[in-house]
This record gives structure tokens, C-alpha cells and sequence, in this order.
């Protein structure tokens, strides 16, 4: 397995947007597509990439850099995080997912936050039990009706 993230780029954009988790995980994370228009719309603030292991494609990660998360209630609160997370159908359960959740946790280092916030739908359908796995705590915060986390650095040790 060599994995690593790569910029979405003209030669593989369709590739990305041909990307599918498992049905049933549909609800509960929007596709590529989405989340490439949501990026364009954020600027800055996102930061897409694509899993590959060697040159197959497995993968989409979105990152949220610096956001102001509730301006409303909080203009002073700024956090990063993982926006995205879109693992192919036929590559769960291979560590993509934990290897991207790490990339992300890495980048957000590097820009100077040491907390990764991330959302998720709630119940048995919805992938709290793989975020929870992975070390994050749930906040008690809900953003858009999901469940907000929070992966401290300790945690990532």
C-alpha cells in the first residue's frame, strides 16, 4: 500500500467525480460533485484531495482551514477540520479512511491549529463508531443537525 493525497487536477477530475461510497452510506455524506462546488464557493478555506493508493484512486477528503464556525455566536471562534470524507465502496475498511483523517490532521498542523474538528450524521447508519475509533470526542455541539467531534492532539499519539 502506498498511499497518498494529490491535488484534483484536469486528467483525473472525472475520476473524482465518478467516485461512490456504499448506497447506504449516501445519506450520510454528499458526493464529490458537491463538495468540489463547495470548495470553489469557500476558496481558501477548503482544501480537497484525492486518496490514491500507488495510482488508483480510493478516495476524497476535504478539509476546512481556518473557518469561522458559529460567527453568530462566537465571531472569535476559528477552527479547522475535516469537511469531507468520501472512502470508494470498494476500498473500505483498508485503512483509507484513517490514512486521510491522519493527511488531514497533518495539514492542519502544519498550519499552525493542533484541534480537528469534523461533523457526522448520528445513529447506527451513520459513521460516528469509525470517527469515535479513530480517537475523536464528541463536543455535545451539533452543527446542521449532525454530531460535532473534536480529535485533540493527544489523542492522535
Amino acid at each position: 500500500m502506498t498511499l497518498r493525497l494529490g491535488k484534483i487536477t484536469p486528467d483525473n477530475v472525472e475520476a473524482a467525480l465518478g467516485l461512490r461510497v456504499r448506497p447506504e452510506q449516501e445519506r450520510n455524506v454528499e458526493p464529490v460533485a458537491v463538495s468540489l462546488a463547495e470548495a470553489y464557493a469557500w476558496g481558501d478555506t477548503a482544501w480537497p484531495r484525492l486518496v490514491f493508493d500507488g495510482d488508483r484512486l480510493v478516495g476524497f477528503v476535504m478539509a476546512f482551514l481556518d473557518m469561522a464556525w458559529n460567527p453568530a455566536a462566537d465571531p472569535e471562534d476559528r477552527r479547522s477540520g475535516l469537511w469531507r470524507l468520501n472512502i470508494a465502496a470498494d476500498g473500505q475498511g483498508r485503512g483509507y479512511g484513517r490514512f486521510a483523517v491522519g493527511a488531514v490532521a497533518e495539514e492542519i498542523g502544519r498550519r499552525g491549529r493542533d484541534r480537528l474538528f469534523t461533523t457526522w450524521e448520528p445513529g447506527e447508519a451513520g459513521p460516528g463508531a469509525f470517527y469515535l475509533k479513530l480517537g475523536f470526542r464528541t463536543t455535545g455541539e451539533t452543527s446542521g443537525g449532525q454530531t460535532v467531534g473534536v480529535l485533540e492532539p493527544a489523542a492522535r499519539a
